[in-house]
């Protein structure tokens, strides 16, 4: 089942080879035949112009759900939220705020102390602060910082608690993926704002940029998103575990208006949802890439962000000594920047200087500067695996048909 949504431009406007877009439909249909990915929906752009938007496969991970996927569905993004933080960031650097290099503890006193009066801001945004990364990085035991944090503890100072993990390295010596690192960016966006995170994200970068569909778990539980957006909402379609299960119950409310009520206090209604929280779907997330590769003006000429905080988020900022040991890379240089990713390898088809960030799941957002192409996708896993031919072999495919 291919369903594609009607496009205000062609491939040929673009000068993007509309053969392409077949074969890409082909390479999708081959992953989901091989049981690794149960869908696949993507929204390509190139100058501005949207000219692909098409889902493939059913709606549901339900066996019976025979419900074709539509090209409007809206999934968790997971990390892909941690650009958005990183812009929200930039913000309020080039609004005079707080800088890159500011010392963490400046702003967050929970920070004051050895050895955390080390980590910068830069630190938090490019996976370098020294802090624990995410469960399953290293292959081995070892205490996150949210094990630390008693989710059911009114009046918990969740940021102090979770620095008793300690660290397992010192600022700036190597790269590992920290979630918990955006979390804080999130605390200081509140901290600075003076409103909270998400509220703030939705402020300067959602509405501006037109992301009608886009929106933060908190805003879900209170109320806030209107019926005809909750529709959409598929929930991740890999059931692994008991939380997996929890997920799915929660936002299959989401179809008839019913926000869920939470009957007791649980910390993660108040800690910022900007590790990886934000929901949205493909085009609303090409919107934002666009964006961003306009020099920070939306389609139709709002002013999000200014070009150079652009320029200095999306440029490469770690160094080669800087080495990534996480999921078994063996000690590589990790290029990263200062939020997105912007790693180079023989599987790179898009241009030097392009920058994109991968969520688990999967999906990803890929944006071309040089070609002004941008690529949002959605590829949920149907095995519970993970599989570079959605992602990196599918970029390959995307920009292959480029003139």
């Amino acid at each position: 089942m291919i369903t594609k949504a009607k496009c205000p431009f062609t491939p040929n406007d673009v000068d993007y080879d509309e053969s392409r877009l077949d074969e890409l439909n082909a390479h999708f249909q081959r992953l989901m035949k091989k049981g690794w990915i149960q869908s696949a929906n993507y929204t390509l752009s190139r100058n501005g112009k949207v000219f692909a938007n098409t889902a493939i496969g059913k709606q549901s991970f339900e066996e019976s759900d025979k419900r074709e996927l539509k090209p409007d569905v809206i999934r968790g993004i997971a990390s892909i939220t941690k650009i958005f933080t990183a812009t929200a960031m930039f913000k309020l650097f080039e609004d005079g705020y707080i800088r890159p290099n500011q010392p963490v503890c400046e702003i967050m006193p929970e920070f004051n102390k050895a050895p955390f009066n080390g980590i910068t801001i830069a630190h938090l945004l490019t996976h370098t602060s020294g802090l624990y990364p995410d469960g399953g990085c290293f292959p081995y035991y070892y205490a996150e910082p949210w094990s630390f944090v008693d989710e059911t503890k009114e009046g918990e100072n969740w940021v102090e608690n979770s620095l008793k993990s300690g660290m397992y390295n010192k600022p700036g010596k190597e790269w590992a993926y920290c979630s918990f690192g955006f979390v804080l960016l999130g605390e200081i966006i509140s901290r600075v704002s003076t409103m909270r995170a998400e509220s703030f994200i939705r402020k300067v970068i959602l509405d501006p940029c037109g992301m009608s569909s886009s929106f933060f778990s908190y805003e879900f539980k209170s109320g806030l998103i209107p019926d005809d957006v909750m529709k959409n909402v598929v929930s991740r379609l890999y059931i692994q575990d008991e939380d997996d299960k929890k997920d799915v119950s929660r936002f299959s409310d989401c179809h008839f208006g019913k926000p869920v009520k939470e009957k007791k206090f649980n910390i993660w209604d108040s800690v910022p949802a900007t590790g990886g929280g934000l929901m949205s779907c493909t085009e609303d997330l090409n919107r934002f890439g666009r964006m961003l590769i306009n020099n920070g003006y939306t389609d139709d000429g709002k002013r999000v962000i200014g070009r150079k905080a652009i320029d200095r988020m999306t440029e490469n900022y770690t160094t080669p000594d800087i080495l990534d040991n996480c999921w078994g890379a063996g000690g590589v240089y990790r290029m990263y920047a200062l939020g997105p990713d912007t790693r180079r390898t023989a599987d790179s088809h898009f241009s030097k200087g392009s920058f994109f960030h991968e969520g688990a799941g999967a999906c990803s957002l890929l944006m071309d500067p040089q070609e002004k192409m941008v690529a949002s996708w959605f590829v949920p896993w149907a095995d519970g695996g993970w599989h570079a031919e959605a992602l990196y072999n599918a970029s390959a495919v995307m920009w292959s048909g480029l003139k």
